[in-house]
């Protein structure tokens, strides 16, 4: 198997020369604890009104059969007798278990002879109508307020207003001018955005220099890229810049399960914006709001979505551009964005934010690594070579990865080591040392990842290896091969992609040269030639028996991958063709890797024992083994 940082710069080149550019609110967990918590709040209110209720019904007084009442009667130990319609109420003065003078009631029943025996015993009696309004009012009433208290909770909670009245307003986070402190030299790696974006600074600064010559600037900034990229951080930077109020906000901020509770909050924050003009509203994961009306997937269950679509289309037209209030919105879905909001006048100007080169990574490095106490051979220069595909939230998690290793290994410095084995934990997941292998397995592995490294040592167009380990990794990787590129590439050549699928059948031809046999360690490695061989035939052109036309007719997304498999619009008998070429391409690979390490046999068996005793290969010890 090859490292797995191999298989992300082999995505990226594959996308760049499709001519796309190459590809962490509230969490559902958290909204889940908050449902989980409104929901104690629900049963401690229902407890509350049991309670309530029990006490206006019971009061605690004691319910006696009429018979024994009767009984107590003729003992004369009861007192102080209200007679009322439909039961009797008293005190019982006999001594029950230590208590006494006891709050009783029973039912009234018709008894002729109750009064004359009242009179005998000289019980003193009196007629009693209660009225229970007050019992009955209380009893409907607090168990309202209660729950009409619960709902506001509720829906304060699932709003983020203050009380059911401010459920449609708009709750953005607002950073005054001196709260904003990044600047453009805090964001690095992605110059020409910052050049786009320069314009729009200078406007909020100097809003006359453009109306005096009667200039519009653009009411609206979409920033698309892949994750992670620095979308954020570049709006937060232009309000920096521009030293103006900066109001941010998601775009699932909007949506809520109340229709009509989104488009008010668009109104309210469109509002809030004029009143603190000027400003830049910035609204994150802007495809949650914004996707296309056309292509909603069900039906009546999106309602709540348009109408909050629609309130911010019309707000996009309806304010004056010359307001001073930027709308900025950012997304790595561009594609299914309505093509409403991408209009001029709307959100007119997309700036391309792309995966950083070497010396964008370089510098994204350098702003990083300020904080960090780095040892004398750390080469930030090195570490953006060894980390191509990286984008700048990557490069974040990579210094604070280097870090917390040195904290680890007791170290006052971040040294190149920790660096190195924070990518190899970042790309490859962590070592699993307690993973045990049997003595022949731990051969398969070793013979396998050294069938890639001398195969790509062998071959003119393969970037030179780096590393190779034995050391099981992540969920399933059991050793990996790392080469390092020379340099950022965009194009390859169709010789170039014919030697990375030697590279990558390397392993797999290894087991079967050796061992006679081969086994299941190749699968990941055979996926991936396969998908380039593929792409070769029905994107590039690169067949000779089907020509020059493209067979890859889906849409794929700019800057996520979906898994989806393509959608065919050929022939059945096309797509014979195209596997019995992608067949042609893969036998000829393994025609000549059988070649290859059927010559070096010797230095295979070389690299592979020097690897089982050592378990990783790298530096120079590894270049003076492959040559």
């Amino acid at each position: 198997m090859i490292q797995p940082d191999k298989e992300r710069q082999e995505k990226s080149i594959k996308e760049q020369i499709r001519k796309f550019m190459v590809t962490p609110r509230k969490t559902e967990d958290h909204v889940r604890r908050k449902w989980k918590f409104s929901l104690w709040y629900f049963v401690i209110t229902i407890l509350v009104i049991m309670l309530i209720q029990n006490y206006m019904i019971s009061k605690h007084i004691e319910t006696i059969p009429y018979s024994q009442f009767k009984q107590y009667v003729i003992k004369g130990k009861v007192k102080d007798l209200a007679i009322r319609p439909d039961d009797i109420s008293g005190i019982i003065t006999e001594d029950i278990k230590g208590r006494k003078d006891i709050p009783f009631v029973t039912v009234r029943v018709e008894d002729r002879e109750l009064i004359p025996l009242l009179d005998k015993y000289r019980i003193s009696y009196s007629g009693h109508h209660e009225s229970k309004w007050i019992t009955t009012f209380l009893s409907w009433v607090i168990p309202l307020i209660l729950f009409f208290a619960l709902w506001s909770l509720l829906i304060r909670r699932m709003g983020g207003g203050a009380g059911v009245l401010s459920v449609g307003k708009a709750k953005p986070k607002i950073y005054a001018e001196s709260e904003v402190n990044i600047k453009f030299d805090d964001v690095a790696g992605i110059d020409e955005a910052k050049a786009e974006l320069q314009e729009v600074v200078e406007f909020l600064k100097n809003p006359e220099k453009f109306r005096h010559l009667g200039a519009r600037i653009p009411k609206g900034v979409l920033l698309v890229g892949p994750p992670g990229t620095g979308k954020t951080l570049l709006a937060r930077a232009v309000a920096g810049e521009a030293k103006v109020h900066f109001f941010s906000l998601s775009g699932t901020d909007f949506v809520e399960m109340f229709v009509g509770v989104g488009a008010a909050r668009v109104r309210d924050l469109f509002a809030q914006a004029k009143n603190n003009a000027p400003c830049i509203i910035f609204i994150d994961e802007l495809d949650a709001l914004g996707k296309a009306r056309a292509i909603a997937p069900i039906a009546g269950g999106h309602e709540e979505r348009e109408h909050t679509l629609n309130q911010l289309l019309v707000e996009m037209d309806g304010f004056d551009p010359t307001s001073g209030v930027i709308i900025m919105g950012a997304t790595n879905r561009p594609e299914i964005l309505d093509p409403a909001l991408l209009r001029p006048g709307r959100f007119d100007r997309h700036v391309a934010i792309d995966r950083p080169d070497i010396k964008g990574r370089a510098a994204i490095l350098r702003i990083h690594a300020k904080g960090i106490k780095l040892a004398e051979d750390v080469d930030l220069d090195k570490i953006a070579a060894m980390t191509p595909g990286f984008v700048g939230a990557d490069l974040a998690n990579l210094v604070n990865e280097a870090a917390l290793l040195a904290a680890r290994h007791n170290k006052d410095r971040v040294g190149m080591s920790e660096f190195g084995e924070a990518i190899d934990r970042i790309v490859g997941g962590l070592e699993k040392k307690s993973r045990v292998m049997n003595k022949k397995e731990k051969e398969i592995v070793a013979y396998h990842e050294s069938g890639h490294a001398l195969v790509a040592n062998s071959l003119p167009t393969t970037e030179p290896v780096q590393k190779i380990s034995i050391i099981p990794r992540g969920i399933a990787a059991l050793g990996y091969t790392r080469q390092l590129p020379t340099e950022d590439r965009y194009l390859m050549t169709l010789n170039e992609l014919k030697d990375r699928l030697c590279v990558l059948l390397g392993g797999r031809v290894a087991e079967e040269i050796i061992f006679g046999d081969i086994s299941t360690g190749a699968q990941s490695d055979l996926l991936r030639a396969t998908d380039i061989a593929r792409t070769m035939v029905a994107e590039y052109g690169m067949s000779k028996r089907l020509g020059l036309a493209s067979y890859a007719k889906e849409k794929r997304p700019l800057f996520l991958d979906t898994g989806l498999a393509p959608i065919k619009e050929y022939s059945e008998e096309k797509a014979r063709e195209i596997d019995e070429e992608v067949d042609h391409l893969l036998e000829e690979a393994y025609q000549r890797v059988k070649g290859i390490l059927a010559e070096r046999k010797d230095k295979l068996h070389k690299v592979a024992k020097s690897l089982l005793e050592k378990e990783v290969l790298e530096g120079e010890e590894l270049k003076a083994l492959l040559v």
